[in-house]
């Protein structure tokens, strides 16, 4: 027996697929499907977080983008442009400094979109009946389990 697919909750093997405490035999499995299902709570506020995230990443940008051109403004104002190169100096060497600690919420807004912003549901035609076996909102780990019923299916049919 192959094994495709395995985690806390999804089996696939060469001979059936368990899922939420179903099993389901792949010689009784006549068509597989996927579908978009209803969208939940917790994807929305992956979808609302992903953009606080994105809004509070923007926002010392485009802050230091003002604060440079009130610089430039001022210092022509003036004259006085070694005080301005010199704080902007400061500024460019501050950024540089704090770049690696972007790091961290970069890192969650990509994991964010790797789990995607929907529910992706799961169906097997078996028996003569359709069945959800599977809904879920993490992307990633859906394609996986897809992917693996589907080697499953072709390799049982191929060997039947």
């Amino acid at each position: 027996m192959a094994v495709y697919y395995r985690d806390d909750a999804v089996q696939v093997t060469s001979e059936s697929i368990r899922a939420g405490g179903r099993v389901v035999a792949l010689a009784d499995v006549t068509y597989v499907w996927h579908a978009r299902g209803r969208t939940t709570l917790a994807v929305r506020g992956r979808v609302l977080g992903r953009g606080v995230l994105v809004l509070l990443l923007s926002l010392p940008p485009l802050v230091a983008l003002l604060c440079v051109v009130s610089l430039v403004w001022s210092a022509q104002a003036r004259g006085e442009w070694i005080l301005a190169l010199v704080i902007l100096a400061a500024c460019v060497v501050g950024a540089l400094a704090l770049a690696p600690f972007l790091e961290l919420p970069l890192g969650w807004l990509d994991r964010s979109y790797e789990r995607g912003n929907r529910v992706h549901e799961l169906w097997v035609q078996h028996h003569g009946r359709e069945e959800l076996l599977l809904s879920t909102p993490d992307a990633l780990r859906f394609g996986q389990i897809y992917r693996a019923v589907q080697r499953a299916v072709e390799q049982h049919t191929d060997r039947h």
